[in-house]
C-alpha cells in the first residue's frame, strides 16, 4: 500500500529572514531571498554595506508554489471519484515539492558548515522541526481522535518531513559540491531507494533519497539558467507541454498509483516489480523537471502584491496543514459530499489559497518568529573556535 500524504506522508520551508539581514542560503525555508549576483558578497561585509534587495522573481516563485502545496493538500479529501480533479492533483504533485527543493539547492550553494550557517540552520530548520513535528503529534492525538499518536522526531508527520529532509540535503551540500557528477550521481541514490524497501519510515529517508536529485540540481544551477527559463520562447512551448501533461493525467488518473508522486515507497512496497522502480524515478524526474520549468517560466519577474508574502512561506506551510487536517478531523468533508463536486471543489480551492495567503502575511510572521526564527544565542558559543 502507498502512503498519502494526509496520514502517512509527513507531506516550506523554512524561516523568514529579518529583512535587515540577507541569508541567500536559507532561501526556500521562508529565507530572505536577494538578488542572485549578491551571492558572491563578503559574509561579513553585511554591516559596512547597505542590505541587499530581495529578489522579487524568487519571492514570486515561493508563494506561488507555498499555494500550490496547500490547493493539493485540501484537494485530497475530496477528490475520490473525481478524474478530473485527480488528474489535476497528479499534475500538480509532479512538479510543486521539486519546485521548492530545487530553488532552495540553488541558494544553498554557500553553505559550507561554518559557524554562522550551522547556527542558522539550527535555528532555521531544526527547531521548527521539532516543535511542529511535537505539535502535529498532540494534534492528531487529540484532534484527530488517535491515541496512540507518538510523539518522536524519528518518524515525520504530515508536512514536517521537508525541514528535516532539509536539513539533511543543505550539511551534505559541501560533499555534492566536490564531485565531478553529482547529479549522475543523486540520480542513482534515487533510483537505488526505490528499489529499496528496508530503508523505513526513519526520518522519511525513502523520500529524502529520491527527492535528493532536485537538491543536487539547484546546486548545480546558475543565475542565467534562470533567465533562460524565463524567455518568452520557454513560456510559449511550455503551454503545449502543460496542456500535454493535463491530457496524460486524465488518461492515466484511474491507472497509476499516486504512490509514485508520494515518492515515499519503494516500488514493492506498491506491488510493483523491483524495477519499475529505477524506471519510475527517472520518468518522473523528467516530467517534474518540465513541469517545474514550465511553471518558473511563467512566474512574474517584477515585484506584485504578493511578493512580500513569499518571506512568510514557512508560516503558511507549517500552518496550513492545521486547517486542512482540522476540517478532516471534524468531519466537514464527510459531512458535505458535495463539495466533492466541481462547486466544491472550486470553493475548496480558493478557501485553501486564500487561507495560506493569510497564513504568509507579516503580522503572522512575526508572531510565529519565536517557532520559526528564535534567538538562540544563548545556546552559541561566541566564537566557537575558542576551546
Amino acid at each position: 500500500m502507498s502512503k498519502a500524504p494526509s496520514e502517512i506522508q509527513r507531506a516550506p520551508i523554512t524561516p523568514e529572514s529579518r529583512e535587515s539581514e540577507p541569508r541567500h542560503e536559507q532561501v526556500l525555508t521562508g529565507t530572505g531571498v536577494s538578488s542572485p549576483a549578491a551571492e558572491t558578497a563578503p559574509a561579513g561585509g553585511a554591516a559596512s554595506k547597505p542590505a541587499k534587495r530581495r529578489d522579487a522573481y524568487f519571492d514570486n516563485v515561493k508563494y506561488l508554489a507555498i499555494v500550490l502545496v496547500a490547493v493539493a493538500h485540501a484537494w485530497e479529501p475530496v477528490m475520490d471519484g473525481s478524474r478530473t480533479t485527480r488528474a489535476l492533483y497528479m499534475v500538480v504533485y509532479t512538479f510543486h515539492m521539486p519546485a521548492f527543493i530545487l530553488v532552495s539547492g540553488y541558494f544553498s550553494r554557500s553553505f559550507d558548515m561554518s559557524s554562522a550557517k550551522v547556527k542558522r540552520l539550527i535555528t532555521g530548520v531544526v527547531v521548527p522541526y521539532v516543535l511542529f513535528e511535537t505539535a502535529y503529534s498532540l494534534f492528531r492525538r487529540y484532534a484527530g481522535g488517535v491515541d496512540d499518536t507518538p510523539i518522536t522526531l524519528l518518524d515525520p508527520l504530515f508536512l514536517t518531513w521537508f525541514l528535516i529532509a532539509l536539513f539533511i540535503w543543505r550539511v551534505t551540500t559541501p560533499i555534492w559540491q566536490s564531485l565531478r557528477h553529482p547529479l549522475p550521481v543523486a540520480l542513482v541514490i534515487a533510483a537505488l531507494a526505490s528499489l529499496t524497501p528496508d530503508i523505513g519510515d526513519d526520518l522519511d529517508l525513502q523520500r529524502v533519497c529520491q527527492l535528493l536529485p532536485f537538491f543536487v540540481l539547484g546546486l548545480l544551477l546558475k543565475p542565467e539558467h534562470f533567465q533562460l527559463v524565463r524567455r518568452r520562447e520557454v513560456r510559449m512551448l511550455s503551454i503545449p507541454l502543460v496542456v500535454g501533461a493535463l491530457a496524460f493525467a486524465y488518461w492515466a488518473a484511474p491507472r497509476m498509483q499516486l504512490g509514485w508522486f508520494y515518492r515515499s515507497n519503494s516500488a514493492q512496497e506498491m506491488d510493483f516489480q523491483w524495477w519499475t522502480g529505477p524506471v519510475m524515478t527517472l520518468a518522473m524526474f523528467g516530467c517534474a523537471l518540465l513541469l517545474t520549468t514550465a511553471f518558473l517560466a511563467w512566474v512574474p519577474r517584477r515585484p506584485m502584491w504578493f511578493t512580500v508574502l513569499g518571506a512568510g512561506t514557512i508560516c503558511g506551510y507549517l500552518l496550513h496543514g492545521f486547517l486542512v487536517k482540522g476540517a478532516s478531523y471534524a468531519g466537514l468533508f464527510d459531512r458535505y459530499e458535495w463539495l466533492s463536486g466541481p462547486l466544491g471543489l472550486i470553493l475548496v480551492s480558493v478557501t485553501a489559497a486564500v487561507a495560506v495567503t493569510l497564513l504568509c502575511t507579516p503580522p503572522v510572521r512575526r508572531v510565529l518568529r519565536f517557532a520559526t526564527e528564535p534567538d538562540m544565542s544563548w545556546a552559541f558559543r561566541r566564537n566557537p573556535a575558542k576551546r
